[in-house]
C-alpha cells in the first residue's frame, strides 16, 4: 500500500493557549485506506484534521512536517483535500443554492462548463442518496434537513475528485439512523473512488464498525494506534481501554432485573 501523507513530530500550538492542542505526533496515512481518529473532546483530534487540510487559524504555532509522497507535491486546496464539517449549516452559504455550492468545485478545479457542471451537480447529489436531485441543486440550505444538508456538505467535499476526505465529526448532531446512513454514504463513496477517508470521532461504535486502521488521541498526543478490531479487542494504552469502558451498547437490551 502506497503511503499518501506523512506527519513528523507535529506539534501545533493555539494562540494564547497555556498548552500544545497536538504534541509531537508522528502518523503515516496510507492510500485507500479509512483511519478512524478518536478520542474524548479537547484530546487534538479535530487539530490534526484541521492541520492535515491546512485549515489552522492564522498565528498558530505549527511544529514538526507534514509531507505527501503520495501526491506530485504539496496538495492543492480544495483539489486533493476534502473537508467535511461537523455542522453543515454553519459550513454552508445560507444566500447561495445547494445547486451553485455543490458545483463550484467541480467548475473551478475541473474545467467544467455550465452545462456540464449542472450535470454533475445531480450526479453528485444523487450518489449521496438525495431523492429529487433536481428539486434540492434548486433549494436553499434552510429548507433542507440536517441530514440533508450533510449529504450536500459530503457531495461538495467530493465534487473536484480529492484523494482525502476529511470527514470531522460529521454524525455528532444526528440521530443514531440518520448517523448510520452518513456514514454508510462516506464509506461507498471512499471505496468506489479508492479515496483515503479519515474518520474523527469520539464515537468507539462507530469507528469501529468502519475502520481498516483507529488512531487514539488522548492530551494532543497519538497514544495508540493499529488495526480497528485489535484496538477494541486487545486495547495497549489505558486512554483507550477507558474509552471502551465508557461506551454504552445501546442496541443490546438490559437484562431482566437490570437497572435500564
Amino acid at each position: 500500500m502506497t503511503t499518501l501523507t506523512t506527519m513528523s513530530g507535529l506539534t501545533v500550538t493555539y494562540r494564547r493557549a497555556p498548552a500544545p492542542a497536538l504534541s509531537g505526533v508522528s502518523l503515516d496515512i496510507e492510500a485507500g485506506e479509512i483511519l478512524a481518529i478518536i478520542g474524548e473532546s479537547g484530546s487534538g483530534k479535530s487539530t490534526l484534521a484541521r492541520a492535515l487540510a491546512g485549515l489552522l487559524p492564522e498565528r498558530t504555532e505549527v511544529a514538526g512536517r507534514i509531507d505527501w509522497p503520495g501526491l506530485d507535491g504539496a496538495p492543492r486546496a480544495g483539489r486533493d483535500i476534502g473537508y467535511v464539517f461537523q455542522d453543515p449549516g454553519s459550513s454552508l452559504n445560507p444566500v447561495l443554492s445547494i445547486g451553485e455550492q455543490v458545483g463550484e468545485g467541480a467548475r473551478h478545479h475541473l474545467g467544467l462548463d455550465r452545462r456540464s457542471t449542472d450535470a454533475e451537480v445531480l450526479r453528485l447529489l444523487s450518489r449521496v442518496h438525495l431523492p429529487q436531485p433536481e428539486r434540492i441543486a434548486r433549494a436553499f440550505p434552510h429548507q433542507l434537513s440536517g441530514g440533508q444538508r450533510q449529504r450536500v456538505a459530503i457531495a461538495a467535499a467530493i465534487a473536484a475528485r480529492p484523494r482525502l476526505l476529511i470527514a470531522d465529526e460529521v454524525t455528532s448532531a444526528l440521530d443514531v439512523v440518520v448517523q448510520a446512513a452518513i456514514v454508510e454514504i462516506l464509506v461507498e463513496l471512499v471505496r468506489a473512488d479508492g479515496m483515503t477517508l479519515v474518520f474523527v470521532t469520539h464515537d468507539l461504535a462507530l469507528a469501529s464498525g468502519i475502520a481498516d486502521r483507529v488512531a487514539v488521541m488522548a492530551a494532543g498526543r497519538l497514544v495508540e494506534l493499529g488495526p480497528a478490531a485489535e484496538i477494541i479487542t486487545a486495547p495497549r494504552a489505558t486512554e483507550t481501554a477507558a474509552l471502551i469502558a465508557a461506551h454504552i451498547d445501546l442496541t443490546t437490551p438490559p437484562l431482566v432485573g437490570e437497572a435500564s
